[in-house]
C-alpha cells in the first residue's frame, strides 16, 4: 500500500459517558481476537506469552480460509505438508497453552468510538482495551442464476468440506488461481473427472500447481469460458455457458460445482469505525495499527496482495506485540494519573 500515510487519530478515543446501570452483564477484557484463522490464533499465541489472557472470538470460521485446503507444503516445518484444519488446530491448542481463551462467538455490532472499546455477539457483551481484527477473506460468489439456489445441494466453494460427496462423479472447478488449481487436484481423489473453467486462455496459479494439473489425467480445461447458469432440478446437473472469444453458448453436465474465484474481505462489521480502502481491505501501517489506536488488524484481512499462511501469522504476531506496547502505554498512562 505505497503512498498512504498515516495519522493516528486519537481524539477519537473519548471516555464513554457515564450511563444508568442496566441488567445487561458486560464482560471486561484487556484484548480481545475477532477471527480464528492463523493470524488471530498467531497473535493469541504472542499475547497470551505476554500474559495478556486474550478472548479469541473465533464465529463459525475456525480456521479461516486455511482449514479449507487439503494440503499446505510451503509452511515452515512442515516439509511433509499440512492440512489446513491440522495446522489450526495446533495452534489453537498453542494459544490455549499460553492462556489465550477461545469462543465460537460471532460479533454482531462494535464501537470503536469510545475506549474501552464496545462489542456485542449473539450472547455476550463485552469492553476491550484493545482489538486485534483478523476476519480474513470469504468465498466471491459469481452471481449467477442457479448459484445461490443450489447452495449445498451441487454448489460448494470447498473442495475440503465437500468433496467426498462427489466420488465417481463429474464436478466443474471455476477459476485458475492457486485455489482452484489446488482443491481440484484435491477434488480428484473422489470424482471421475474434474473440469476447470477458465475465462482466459492460461491459468494464474503457480507454475508447480499447473504442472500437477496438466499432468492428472482426471483433469480437463476449458478456456476462455465463461459459466451463465448453474442448472438442475432438486440437485445440480450442469452448467450454462459461453466462449468469450466466440460468443459460442454450451451446456456442460457435471454433478457439482466449486467456485474460486477470488475473495472478499469480511469487513461489513467495521464501515464507518476504521478505514478501509476502496475495496473493502482494512487499511493498516507497517505495525498494523489503523487510524484507530487500540485497534490494530492482521492477516487477509488488511492483505490484498500475499493471501499466504506465513504472512497472515507474522502478521497477527505483529498486532499482538504492539497491542501489548499499546496495553501498556495506557497502564503507565493510568498509573501516572493516579487511577
Amino acid at each position: 500500500m505505497g503512498g498512504l500515510t498515516f495519522s493516528l487519530d486519537r481524539s477519537r478515543l473519548s471516555q464513554p459517558e457515564e450511563k444508568a446501570e442496566t441488567a445487561e452483564e458486560i464482560i471486561e477484557r484487556d484484548l480481545v481476537i475477532i477471527g480464528g484463522g492463523p493470524a488471530g490464533l498467531t497473535a493469541g499465541i504472542y499475547a497470551g506469552r505476554a500474559q495478556l489472557k486474550p478472548l479469541i472470538l473465533v464465529g463459525q470460521a475456525f480456521g479461516g480460509q486455511a482449514a479449507t485446503t487439503s494440503e499446505m507444503e510451503n509452511y515452515p516445518g512442515f516439509p511433509e505438508g499440512i492440512g489446513g484444519m491440522a495446522l489450526a488446530e495446533q495452534m489453537a491448542a498453542h494459544a490455549t497453552r499460553f492462556e489465550a481463551e477461545t469462543a465460537y462467538e460471532e460479533v454482531t455490532e462494535v464501537d470503536f468510538s469510545q475506549w474501552p472499546f464496545a462489542l456485542k455477539t449473539y450472547g455476550n457483551s463485552y469492553r476491550a482495551k484493545a482489538v486485534i481484527i483478523c476476519t480474513g477473506t470469504s468465498a466471491r460468489k459469481l452471481g449467477i442464476p442457479g448459484e445461490g439456489h443450489f447452495i449445498g445441494r451441487g454448489v460448494s466453494f470447498c473442495a475440503t468440506c465437500d468433496g467426498y460427496f462427489y466420488k465417481e462423479k463429474t464436478v466443474v472447478v471455476v477459476g485458475g488461481g492457486d485455489s482452484a488449481l489446488d482443491e481440484g487436484l484435491y477434488l480428484t481423489r473422489f470424482a471421475k473427472e474434474v473440469i476447470v473453467i477458465h475465462r482466459r486462455d492460461q491459468l494464474r496459479a503457480t507454475p508447480i500447481l499447473q504442472k500437477r494439473a496438466f499432468a492428472n489425467p482426471k483433469m480437463r480445461f476449458v478456456w476462455n469460458t465463461v459459466v451463465d447458469e448453474v442448472q438442475g432440478t432438486n440437485v445440480v446437473t450442469g452448467v450454462r455457458v459461453h466462449n468469450v472469444a466466440t460468443r459460442a453458448e454450451d451446456h456442460i453436465p457435471c454433478d457439482g460445482v466449486f467456485v474460486y474465484v477470488g475473495l472478499t474481505p469480511s469487513t461489513q462489521l467495521f464501515r464507518g469505525q476504521i478505514d478501509l480502502t476502496p475495496e473493502g481491505y482494512i487499511v493498516t501501517d507497517k505495525r498494523q495499527r489503523t487510524n484507530v489506536p487500540g485497534i490494530f488488524a492482521a492477516g487477509d484481512v488488511q492483505d490484498p496482495h500475499f493471501r499466504q499462511v506465513v504472512v497472515a501469522a507474522g502478521s497477527g504476531a505483529a498486532a499482538a506485540i504492539e497491542a501489548e506496547r499499546f496495553l501498556a502505554e495506557k497502564a503507565y498512562e493510568a498509573l501516572d494519573k493516579g487511577t
